[in-house]
């Protein structure tokens, strides 16, 4: 109660900084740079964990058949500056954990970093003269650019209707500025939600504009080992297994979805948590090693999240430690009721240039408000 006291104070401020760093592009007194190929963004206006890895993994393998795309990100918490290819022999140090792990997934597309999305951009069209298309990761706030196809995540377990701006709560900026967005995709819903629920979710939002709404969820895949070389790949068992022990370490921002399917099948699940984005050390492996080592359980293993594989990959230690019992679990998007088809039609129309992108009809598409 106090701390909130405390806060609400700064989030006053903070809000009013982002209000009129918004209008001053929204009166055009600062002029966002626009391209002529297509720019999709991809970004949210909460802080961290609502899927736009997950999201922009779809629509790259969505799109990389067709047209010769490239993911820009600013490569959060990468130790290198300015522009940056992302390659076979790159480090998540160099590009950051999530450029790293679409680099992982698709090594054929072109993946880059640079905070400054505008250079960015017209770095990768001067080095790649057959780009077609260029993804934004987290990209809502940088208004730098004006992207072509704006998309918004919202994340169901955090609903903005019930959080506040920074500091008190995660909201980068106001709610009412997912208006901006061309598109709003609600992410880690529950699979089982029906229509009436999202009916209900969308009202909420209290959206101006009659931009389309998708509902989407994660489907895990079979758990598969960080350290190719030190285990082979397996594959969760349909029945609840009481007597084997699973010790579940993340560096993400919201464990909870993960978690939550692990309890389906495995009784016993210890969890240890570690800041988003968090770059290992000797010390967390040993402790790793140690908490692992106390599990009462005579089969158990290790479970982690993709982006962080990425991190412990880096790391000699885990392979050596703790490499033979370390695993992932995988993610894909899906839709609900089908609706993923109108989504990528409107991606891939915008793509190729098709008229009027957005004039979804509305018997055939998603909610709307």
């Amino acid at each position: 109660m106090y701390f909130a006291v405390i806060l609400f104070p700064l989030s006053l401020i903070y809000g009013v900084i982002v209000f009129f760093r918004n209008l001053l592009f929204d009166v055009g007194i600062i002029k966002p740079t626009g391209f002529r190929l297509p720019v999709i963004s991809v970004g949210n206006i909460t802080v961290g964990g609502t899927g736009k890895t997950p999201h922009v993994e779809y629509i790259v393998n969505l799109l990389k058949d067709y047209f010769s795309i490239a993911v820009l990100s600013r490569g959060y918490k990468r130790k290198s500056k300015g522009f940056q290819l992302a390659g076979s022999g790159s480090s998540f140090q160099e590009t950051g954990d999530e450029p790293m792990q679409i680099k992982t997934r698709f090594p054929e597309i072109i993946v880059a970093v640079d905070s400054n999305r505008v250079h960015g951009i017209q770095h990768l069209i001067t080095q790649f003269s057959h780009l077609q298309t260029v993804i934004l990761d987290d990209a809502f706030q940088h208004r730098y650019v004006r992207p072509g196809l704006s998309i918004v995540l919202v994340d169901h377990n955090r609903p903005v209707f019930r959080d506040f701006l920074l500091p008190l709560g995660n909201l980068r900026e106001s709610r009412f500025n997912i208006n901006r967005a061309d598109i709003v995709v609600v992410s880690k819903c529950p699979p089982e939600m029906d229509e009436l629920q999202r009916r209900k979710f969308v009202r909420r939002l209290c959206l101006w504009h009659q931009q389309p709404v998708f509902f989407t969820f994660y489907r895990y895949g079979n758990i598969m080992p960080v350290f190719e070389e030190k285990a082979n790949a397996l594959v969760m068992a349909k029945d609840r297994q009481d007597n084997t022990g699973i010790l579940l370490i993340t560096g993400i921002a919201d464990n909870r979805p993960l978690k939550d399917y692990l309890v389906q099948f495995f009784k016993n699940v210890v969890v240890m948590t570690f800041p988003d984005h968090h770059s290992y050390t000797t010390d967390d492996i040993r402790a790793v090693e140690k908490r692992f080592g106390d599990l009462p359980h005579n089969a158990k293993v290790i479970i982690t999240t993709e982006k962080d594989a990425v991190r412990f990959r880096e790391l000699p230690d885990a392979g050596q430690r703790i490499g033979e019992y370390l695993y992932y679990i995988p993610v894909e998007v899906k839709f609900l009721d089908n609706a993923g088809e109108i989504f990528n039609e409107t991606v891939m129309n915008f793509c190729r240039g098709g008229a009027d992108i957005l004039n979804l009809q509305e018997s055939a598409g998603p909610e709307r408000v």
